[in-house]
C-alpha cells in the first residue's frame, strides 16, 4: 500500500496540470505576504489592524471583489499545500534519514498552507476570524493540561527553530536550490529579495517562539501568540516602530521573492 500510494503521489507531482497550480500557490502565497507587509508596517506606524494572515483576509474582505479575491488565494494556496504534501509523500531518489528530513521539511509546510487556504475560504463565506484570540484560547485550553507547561514550551520552542532555519536559510542563500535564478542583475536582486525576505519571515517566526515560551514559563495564555503579537512584541521596543517597519519591508520583500518564485521555482527537486 505505502509503495502504491508513493506511485500515485508521483504521478500527480509530474501532471503538468498540477505543477501549475503549484505555481499558482506561490504567486498567492507572494500576495498574501505582501499584504502581510503593508499591514505590518501600517501597525508600526500606529494602525490598529491585525498584522497578520487573518487580518489580511479581513481586510481584503472589505473591497469590492474580496471574494473573488479570497477564493483565488484559497484555491492558490490549497494547491502549494497538496504540493508540498505530495513532496512529502514522494521524495526523488532518497531513502533513510535524507527521506524522512524530507517529510519531517515538506509534510508540515503542506499542511500549513492547506489551513491559511481554508481560513481564506472561511472569510470569503462570511467569517471574521481573529489568529491572535484563536492562539492565546488554544495556549490557555494546553496549558490546563497536565502537561501543558511541557507542551507549549515545546511548541514554542519549534517555532523558534523554524525560525532560525529561515534565517540561516537567507544568509547561506540555501534557497537558491529551490530556485533557477536567472542570469545577470535581475537574478541578483531576486536573490537579494529572498535573504531579506527569509530573515525577516525567520525574526518574527522566532519572536512568535520566544512568547509561547514565555507564557509556558509564566502560565500566562494572553502572552502567547501569533503574528499579530510579534508585532505588538517589536513595537514594544525601544524603536519598536521602526524595527516593525524593517520586518513588514522584509515582508514585502518575502512576497515579492515568492511571486517571481512562481515563474522560477524547481519544481523537480
Amino acid at each position: 500500500m505505502p509503495s502504491t500510494a508513493r506511485t500515485v503521489a508521483r504521478e500527480a507531482e509530474a501532471n503538468p496540470a498540477f505543477r501549475g497550480a503549484a505555481r499558482a500557490g506561490y504567486v498567492a502565497n507572494g500576495i498574501l505576504h505582501l499584504l502581510v507587509g503593508v499591514l505590518v508596517i501600517a501597525v508600526g506606524f500606529g494602525a490598529s489592524e491585525d498584522s497578520d494572515q487573518t487580518g489580511a483576509f479581513r481586510a481584503l474582505a472589505a473591497h469590492p471583489l474580496g471574494a473573488v479575491g479570497l477564493w483565488a488565494l484559497a484555491a492558490g494556496l490549497v494547491s502549494l499545500g497538496g504540493w508540498h504534501l505530495l513532496q512529502a509523500m514522494a521524495p526523488r531518489g532518497l531513502s533513510g534519514w535524507k527521506r524522512l528530513a524530507r517529510i519531517a521539511a515538506e509534510a508540515p509546510q503542506g499542511v500549513v498552507f492547506l489551513v491559511i487556504g481554508l481560513v481564506s475560504a472561511s472569510v470569503a463565506l462570511g467569517a471574521r476570524p481573529h489568529a491572535e484570540q484563536a492562539a492565546e484560547e488554544v495556549s490557555r485550553a494546553v496549558l490546563d493540561l497536565a502537561i501543558g507547561g511541557f507542551l507549549l514550551g515545546t511548541t514554542g520552542l519549534a517555532v523558534a527553530g523554524v525560525g532560525v532555519g529561515f534565517v540561516w536559510m537567507g544568509v547561506r542563500r540555501s534557497f537558491h536550490s529551490k530556485v533557477r535564478l536567472p542570469d545577470g542583475p535581475a537574478g541578483h536582486a531576486l536573490s537579494v529579495l529572498g535573504l531579506v525576505g527569509f530573515l525577516a519571515k525567520g525574526v518574527a517566526l522566532g519572536i512568535v517562539g520566544v512568547l509561547l515560551v514565555v507564557a509556558a514559563v509564566k502560565v500566562e495564555p494572553d502572552t502567547a501568540g501569533g503574528l499579530d503579537g510579534a508585532v505588538s512584541a517589536l513595537i514594544a521596543l525601544p524603536a519598536g516602530p521602526v524595527l516593525a517597519a524593517l520586518v513588514g519591508a522584509g515582508f514585502l520583500a518575502y512576497g515579492v521573492f515568492a511571486v517571481f518564485r512562481a515563474r522560477y521555482a524547481r519544481l523537480d527537486v
